[in-house]
Formats: C-alpha cells, structure tokens, sequence
C-alpha cells in the first residue's frame, strides 16, 4: 500500500462500501454517457467543457473500479491513491491510466476554476478515457 493509500483510510476518505459491487455497473454507465457526451462536445469545439465531461468520465470509470472492491472514496485524491495501490501496483491497469486519470484531473481543475483549457489537452485524454474506460469494463465483467 502506498503512504497516500494508508492516509485516505486513515482520515476516513476510503471506507468499506457493501453496495459497491451492486453499484459499480451503474458507475460505468456513467462513464460511458460522460464520454459520449465529451465527444459530441468536442466535436462541437467547446473544448472547455470537453475537458470537464472527459475527466468525469474516467472519475466515474476509476469509481467503479473502487466499487468493485467494496469501497468508496470520499476525495477525488483518495481515488487516485486507491486506484494506484489496488489496481497499478497490482498490476492489473497500467501506469499510463493512472497518470492519464491524475492529468485529466488536473486539467479539468484548470479548465473549471481558473478558465484555462486547450484543444490539444483535450485531445489528448479523450482517447486515454475510452481506453481506460474499456479497461475498467473488462476488470470488473471477470
């Protein structure tokens, strides 16, 4: 476990959650909704918003993911540091998830409070989220 990891269940921001497998489908519907409309968003060149919707997809994907072990976040912080200890140095999702759902955050932060976004950023990471998405769907259908 990571020293990030242990501090979230320390302070009460990763807690056993019994419905969390019953509910995880219900999370990756989600993601799959906020990336369709990521795209259709993009699409429309509000890359803004684009942003915002991708990094909610791969929230709502990584959410089911912490689902799926009967846990709930309460940080979006502690999700990344559980989804890095439970899933990245499981080794069941690669690195390049885990650092593509960190981006997305912190993109999603500049795009929301401080109105800064880029095509390119929003480019970047909309791919990342289909594939993280894909992932999440595999993981948790075995």
């Amino acid at each position: 476990m990571t020293i990030e990891h242990d501090e979230c269940i320390k302070k009460g921001k990763i807690k056993p959650f019994s419905r969390g497998i019953t509910l995880a489908p219900k999370e990756l519907e989600t993601a799959k909704a906020d990336l369709e409309t990521a795209r259709k968003t993009h699409k429309e060149g509000d890359y803004k918003w684009a942003t915002i919707q991708i990094y909610y997809s791969m929230f709502h994907s990584a959410r089911a993911l912490l689902y799926a072990k009967n846990l709930r976040e309460h940080s979006h912080y502690c999700l990344i540091a559980a989804i890095k200890t439970l899933y990245v140095e499981t080794k069941q999702i690669p690195v390049s998830f885990l650092n593509a759902l960190q981006e997305a955050k912190n993109l999603r932060e500049e795009a929301d409070y401080y109105n800064r976004w880029s095509q390119a950023g929003c480019e970047k990471l909309l791919k990342l989220t289909e594939e993280f998405l894909y992932k999440a769907e595999s993981l948790i259908k075995k």
